[in-house]
């Protein structure tokens, strides 16, 4: 994004991310049947389709879910998240088809709609061993719907983020529906402990991630001391690199104070796009760029280059002594901001509307 920017649809970069996704998909599930067929001879073809496609959704599933905290952890993970919701979609898509079917496999033989006759199964809710647990799979391809549907960024804009990110955190009810579907679906069907260990694995690998990624930012959430004026003293100026910004956390709302060409600024961690985290992102060309998906925003009023329109809150700021005051009043989005000059050898130095 840039006064010079122009819309690049399929890019070179999102051509070679989907051509690796797709081929790493067809890998998965022509390697799951070819091994499916040589331990189990008698396996029906509708069988293996079934699971193959399960099988692929729940990896893709768990790789969505790694993808966020591998990026809080190392900057190298970065080109993975940014087309992610072409691996939601494509999950969505083979856990259909999984769903889809089961239900014409198991559930179209009858006097009943498919659909009805899964609903009204013979399974027993106080049994786990009996439990229906198609009704979780269906509950969670029901969310991932939704999820996929709103993926495009119509829908960011018309939902606004908050109400689109609050959507979209519905993966993680998802996710805990699918391993109960899988693992009920295994206790009724396998006897082999080697599924059940994949599984917790899986999930292990999931939460240990989001638990080490947490731990990692647990210095970004505690609260900056006040300052007897009532601003929070955020850091020194010498601990923000230039470019670059210090995240902190003022009255609840994390900030991001910049520092460029011997000025600072204070704007909202918060991206207008996905929520991205600004802060983690440096000034190009003069913009604060999202390191998530190059939004960009100027540093002194928090708007978009021409011709885009997004808008951050700025917070005011001041440099006592070598330390970065922040007033924890956000100004509305789009407000100037004087940034602050570092002038060595003054001891007060204040950025206001």
């Amino acid at each position: 994004m840039s006064s010079h920017y122009q819309a690049v649809n399929w890019n070179r970069f999102k051509q070679t991310y989907d051509l690796i996704l797709i081929s790493a998909v067809l890998l998965c599930l022509g390697s799951f049947g070819l091994a499916t067929f040589a331990l189990y001879p008698d396996a029906t073809a509708e069988t293996v389709l079934i699971r193959g496609l399960g099988l692929t959704a729940l990896l893709l599933l768990h790789i969505v879910l790694c993808i966020g905290p591998l990026c809080r952890l190392d900057r190298r993970f970065l080109p993975l998240l940014y087309n992610r919701r072409h691996l939601g979609v494509a999950m969505f898509l083979l856990a259909l088809g999984h769903g889809t079917f089961a239900v014409i496999q198991f559930h179209a033989g009858g006097d009943l709609n498919p659909l009805v006759s899964l609903l009204v199964s013979d399974g027993q809710i106080g049994r786990l061993s009996a439990f229906p647990f198609e009704w979780l799979g269906l509950a969670a391809v029901v969310i991932l719907f939704f999820m996929a549907a709103t993926s495009h960024d119509f829908w960011l804009a018309y939902l606004t983020p908050p109400v689109w990110k609050a959507l979209h955190m519905l993966v993680y009810v998802a996710y805990g529906l699918l391993i109960a579907h899988v693992a009920l679906g295994i206790l009724q069907a396998e006897r082999s402990p080697a599924f059940e260990a994949a599984l917790g694995l899986g999930v292990m690998i999931v939460l240990g991630l989001h638990l080490a990624a947490a731990f990692r930012e647990r210095h970004a959430e505690a609260e900056s001391p006040k300052a007897p004026s009532g601003w929070s003293d955020v850091c020194a100026v010498d601990e923000i690199k230039e470019g670059r910004a210090r995240i902190a956390t003022v009255a609840g709302e994390r900030i991001a104070v910049f520092r460029h060409e011997g000025k600072i600024s204070c704007v909202s961690n918060v991206c207008r796009h996905q929520n991205g985290p600004l802060g983690e992102g440096r000034i190009v060309d003069g913009c604060i760029t999202c390191p998530w998906h190059g939004y960009q925003y100027r540093p002194d009023n928090g708007q978009s280059p021409p011709p885009f329109t997004e808008k951050i809150p700025t917070f005011n700021a001041r440099v006592v002594q070598g330390r970065v005051f922040v007033d924890p009043i956000p100004n509305p989005p789009g407000t100037f901001v004087k940034p602050v000059v570092i002038a060595s050898g003054n001891r007060a130095s204040e950025g206001r509307k």
